[in-house]
């Protein structure tokens, strides 16, 4: 596994936005880990979180893009942030756009959309915190292909949970793939956590022990994808 892989995984345990234990899912799904992305609250976080948004995106999707869409409303910093870092780690300069929930009708920036306007031509690559059901592409794929003529390259988010969407056997970033045609990433899977935290003292503590880690398999067990 990469470094920036592991380092992503401590990051997100030290930020509180990924935890262990027992919680309910809005599928209502009992879960025995979750993760919250709106527990990046700094700048140090964020500007952190935005490196590693750049890094993975590189590493999957290269450099030919020109614009990183961030649907509203968690998916709006990443974007900004991430478009800072990848002009700091790579010199590209790249742009940022975002959804409104609620179209804006006065001003000089009317519309739906924040930040650059989507232009004919242009590829872009899409960011999200995590997807469990792929319902919210259901709504920003329209938004994004209707705007102007554009390229979706892919999709990035933070992690894979590795299970199945709430209509099939398949994961949701597979059915986003199969559905919309682009490639679906994310910067860690729970593979990567498991292999990363099982039966490893992190800040003196085993964060995944062999109690969870039966907790986790009995999890994937009921709502792991094949």
């Amino acid at each position: 596994m990469e470094a920036y892989k592991q380092e992503f995984i401590e990051f997100m345990v030290d930020c509180q936005v990924l935890k262990f234990g027992e919680f309910t899912l809005k599928s209502g799904r009992k879960s025995p880990f979750f993760m919250n992305a709106g527990a990046y609250v700094t700048g140090s976080q964020l500007k952190k979180l935005g490196e590693y948004y750049a890094k993975a995106i590189h590493d999957n999707y290269g450099d030919d893009f020109d614009v990183l869409f961030g649907p509203a409303y968690k998916g709006i910093p990443i974007s900004v942030v991430t478009a800072i870092a990848y002009s700091e780690l790579y010199g590209k300069e790249v742009r940022y756009c975002s959804d409104r929930k609620e179209e804006k009708d006065h001003g000089a920036d009317k519309g739906s959309f924040l930040g650059s306007k989507l232009k004919d031509g242009d590829r872009v690559v899409m960011i999200e915190d995590v997807t469990t059901s792929g319902k919210s592409m259901e709504e920003t794929v329209p938004k994004v292909k209707g705007a102007a003529d554009v390229e979706i390259v892919g999709l990035m988010v933070s992690l894979n949970r590795m299970e199945r969407g709430l209509s099939s056997d398949k994961s949701a970033l597979q059915e986003i793939k199969e559905k919309y045609g682009f490639d679906a990433h994310a910067i860690v899977t729970m593979d990567d956590v498991i292999e990363h935290l099982y039966n490893r003292p992190y800040n003196g503590e085993v964060l995944i022990d062999d109690e969870l880690k039966a907790s986790i398999d009995a999890y994937y067990e009921q709502y792991g994808c094949k």
